[in-house]
């Protein structure tokens, strides 16, 4: 780190920046441009901004080294930053729920400063990381990541795509009436007038038919026991869904074992890529692999030509083992990376009709994996499309 920050890139940032806003752009993009630019400007390993919503965090923007904590929800139970701006704080005097979490063992010190929008609410923080052979930030480094903080706040009083996530909960009646009947109607109708056809047209269906028949029943009541799942985490933000409990396994294995109880559609598209038979043991709920990979595949799916492949891998780091889905689809748009989150949120393709759903399945991804003590995040993909990346405690 040098001993004073890089005022010529601060300059070129804030008039990047700048022109940005007076584009029209706003949200989450721009914030993510304020991330790398404290970064850069402080010499920094790695930055990172974390939303606060009024229980918890959310790191929602990070460059470096913090890029893997994208998506990881923070306790906001920590009072450090209330009584100052900025403070500098050693990594190894406290259980910091970002220094876990940022990939290279020789960070030591975080730069943080708190994001304050309008009434003086701090909306997140703002965080710069350093490591062994950087040197001590001083007061001119302190007042960049202040003035960053700042440009922030800004942004959240404008109120343009931040911030990402509501703050309300969503307790309309109707709106769940709706939805659930319209996530049930497909599969039931679909097994009630197959089970009719095997009733009233037996023996004139023959073998081929009655059993393509009894095929068609079961994937559909498979179906139907997932949107069970899904329907009944949804019903309340703080219920559980049942599974077995956490314990050590061996992830590679299971998504092998799950990508083989994946519709038959979507397992003639899985290329498993890098699925390396040493790697060290996750800690979770085994049996919730399937349920997560079926969302996801499901979703890559879902907005990807029908003849691309969906690819899947994994592998890990010091703190944690991660596996990635990825397809060459639509993409998904920066700003709603966080969003693709939220229950009932869905994206427009523009194409409403051939992409049905209520907007669930990473809901429920994201509650099956913070339950685990892991997290979950989207991102485009480079070359189009998107990738979607489960991180799991090590056992």
């Amino acid at each position: 780190m040098p001993d004073r920050p890089d005022y010529s890139a601060l300059t070129r940032g804030q008039i990047a920046i700048l022109d940005r806003i007076n584009a029209g752009e706003t949200g989450l993009p721009v914030l993510q441009q304020v991330v790398r630019l404290a970064q850069e400007a402080l010499g920094g390993r790695g930055a990172g901004f974390a939303e606060y919503a009024p229980d918890h965090g959310r790191i929602i923007a990070a460059t470096g080294a913090c890029t893997p904590a994208i998506g990881r929800r923070v306790d906001r139970a920590d009072s450090r930053l209330r009584g100052r701006r900025s403070l500098l704080i050693p990594l190894d005097s406290l259980n910091d729920e970002f220094a876990k979490h940022v990939e290279g063992g020789d960070l030591r010190r975080m730069l943080g400063a708190r994001c304050e929008g309008t009434d003086d609410a701090i909306v997140g923080s703002l965080h710069v990381y350093f490591g062994d052979g950087d040197g001590e930030p001083g007061p001119e480094h302190h007042a960049v990541l202040e003035l960053l903080a700042a440009h922030v706040g800004r942004l959240y009083a404008a109120r343009a795509g931040l911030p990402v996530h509501s703050t309300s909960r969503q307790d309309d009646r109707d709106l769940w009436v709706a939805v659930t009947s319209h996530e049930l109607r497909t599969p039931v109708t679909v097994i009630k007038g197959y089970a009719d056809t095997l009733t009233n047209h037996w023996d004139s269906l023959g073998e081929d038919g009655r059993q393509e028949a009894v095929r068609v029943i079961g994937t559909r009541a498979g179906e139907l026991a997932r949107l069970v799942d899904r329907l009944l985490s949804a019903a309340s933000a703080d219920g559980e869904i049942g599974g077995a409990p956490a314990g050590p396994f061996d992830l590679p294995e299971t998504l092998r074992h799950a990508v083989d109880e994946l519709p038959a559609d979507l397992r003639r598209r899985m290329l498993l890529g890098n699925l390396p038979a040493e790697l060290p043991k996750a800690y979770g709920e085994r049996d919730s692999i399937a349920t997560i990979l079926t969302e996801l595949t499901t979703n890559a799916g879902k907005y990807s030509p029908p003849d691309s492949l969906i690819e899947l891998c994994a592998g890990a780091d010091e703190e944690t083992l991660r596996f990635r889905v990825s397809d060459r689809g639509v993409g998904i748009r920066p700003e709603h990376v966080e969003r693709a989150f939220e229950r009932y949120w869905q994206g427009d393709t523009g194409d409403r009709q051939h992409h049905p759903g209520a907007g669930l399945g990473l809901y429920l991804v994201r509650r099956l994996v913070e339950r685990q003590h892991g997290w979950v995040s989207l991102r485009p993909r480079e070359g189009g499309g998107t990738t979607a990346e489960v991180r799991l405690p090590r056992a």
